[in-house]
């Protein structure tokens, strides 16, 4: 792993963990504190374009208060959504 993309993704972690909301907090946070080490270049890519979308709709979807809209579902963010609610049972 190169110096690059190790800066990359403690960037990646640190945004996680630190949405502004707690709970999304948690949980994108937990998503990728538990994955960050496994993910792939185009992972990563796609983790960055969820953390774009807003805390109050990521934490409807993530926590399943609300099903995830058509156009911004995600391989990343059903990933997301199936490994919290694994976590959850």
């Amino acid at each position: 792993m190169s110096d690059t993309d190790e800066i990359r993704r403690r960037r990646v972690l640190f945004r996680a963990q630190h949405r502004g909301t707690k709970e999304t907090d948690l949980m994108v946070g937990g998503f990728v504190a538990r994955h960050i080490a496994s993910f792939s270049e185009s992972e990563l890519t796609q983790v960055e374009a969820v953390m774009e979308l807003l805390d109050v709709d990521l934490a409807d979807w993530l926590s399943g208060r609300r099903e995830i809209p058509v156009e911004v579902e995600s391989v990343m963010l059903r990933r997301m959504v199936d490994d919290i609610a694994q976590g959850a049972r």
